[in-house]
């Protein structure tokens, strides 16, 4: 197990372009957490991954694993293993084997090289295949067999996934992913999951953090980034459907999103100005109601979209266009009136793209 730590770490795979994949990464795991980078192809995921493994040298900054500096180390001294996107096996040997291989490359004797075997593949439900080729197994049969050779050597310290579950059918990809999370509390090994798909990120992750263009946004718990998005990409990027994102422009002691005024304190607004200022609220958060309400925004339902269990409202009204999340069972349709009210707490002001730390005082 491994508290990993990256301290102003960034790369250029062309040096001296100044096209940086990561850039300004300062990002603690702690032993035995369970992590997750989330973003959409592209972001910088795979690079800070390899930079983690050792497959790949930082062109500025330090990684650490429990206070080693071990930026310039080779993957086999760092003890780190990692599970592919794809899953790497050997196709001429039996599960047994595979499962056996780093075991046997590092020495071990033919009793612990069978008992840590038959325990990795009890973990893994491969008890059955043992005898088998490899050659002759799916995608999910083979994604075990990577996974289980990552966590077969005992001295391993972290467990690195590159999109473990890309090739996966949704079927087997919910029991894989119960079985990380069975193996995480069993073991206690830190892992860093990566993914771009946040249902897979937030719900196996204690901690995750969002990236997007080569920067680290936001690390916090899944309810965290959930509540308070601290960049409007990560509300957008989180939820389904998104944060609610408005424009808004500064006015005296307040700002305008379309024609509704947010008042705030004073001290909330100084140094705004000249900044790209943007409003956003999440569609689960907004309150609605049949009746008229002071400080209500009268809207128009535009449509109505069925999502399971809930119902996606589009409303129009003060000239905003947002989406509401209600109960399935809420009696309402196209062209019906309602009137929204955007709660003071739910409400998160942003400028140049970071939060505000404020609360509004009130909503006109």
């Amino acid at each position: 197990m491994a508290k990993i730590e990256l301290i102003d770490v960034a790369h250029e795979y062309q040096i001296g372009s100044g096209d940086y994949a990561v850039k300004d990464i300062n990002i603690t795991w702690n032993d035995g957490v369970s992590s997750a980078l989330l973003g959409p192809s592209g972001c910088g995921k795979t690079t800070l991954l390899k930079i983690i493994s050792g497959l790949l040298r930082p062109s500025e900054g330090t990684v650490l694993l429990d206070g080693e500096d071990v930026t310039g180390l080779s993957p086999q001294e760092r003890n780190v293993a990692q599970v592919f996107q794809f899953p790497v096996v050997y196709e001429t040997l039996s599960v047994f084997d595979n499962l056996a291989f780093p075991l046997r490359n590092r020495g071990a004797n033919k009793q612990e090289v069978r008992e840590r075997v038959h325990e990795i593949a009890e973990m893994l439900d491969l008890q059955d295949l043992l005898k088998k080729g490899a050659s002759s197994l799916g995608a999910a049969e083979k994604q075990r067999i990577s996974l289980g050779r990552g966590i077969v050597r005992k001295d391993t310290t972290a467990v690195l996934f590159d999109e473990p579950l890309t090739v996966i059918d949704p079927h087997m990809k919910w029991h894989l992913r119960r079985k990380l999370k069975e193996l995480h509390a069993r073991l206690g090994l830190t892992m860093v999951y990566v993914t771009h798909d946040q249902h897979e990120a937030l719900t196996f992750a204690e901690q995750v953090t969002v990236m997007d263009v080569g920067e680290a946004l936001q690390t916090g718990s899944p309810r965290a980034l959930h509540t308070r998005p601290a960049a409007p990409f990560v509300g957008y990027f989180i939820g389904s459907p998104g944060m609610n994102l408005f424009d808004a422009t500064l006015q005296d002691d307040g700002v305008m999103v379309g024609d509704l005024k947010l008042s705030y304190p004073s001290e909330t607004l100084q140094g705004l100005g000249g900044k790209k200022l943007q409003v956003g609220i999440r569609p689960e958060f907004i309150e609605v109601r049949s009746d008229p309400d002071d400080g209500a925004i009268k809207s128009t339902v535009e449509a109505v979209n069925l999502t399971g269990s809930s119902l996606i409202l589009d409303l129009a009204g003060k000239g905003l266009d947002f989406k509401v999340r209600v109960m399935e069972d809420a009696d309402v349709n196209e062209g019906d009136t309602l009137y929204a009210t955007f709660p003071d707490e739910r409400v998160i002001l942003y400028a140049d793209g970071r939060a505000v730390k404020s609360t509004l005082k009130e909503a006109a």
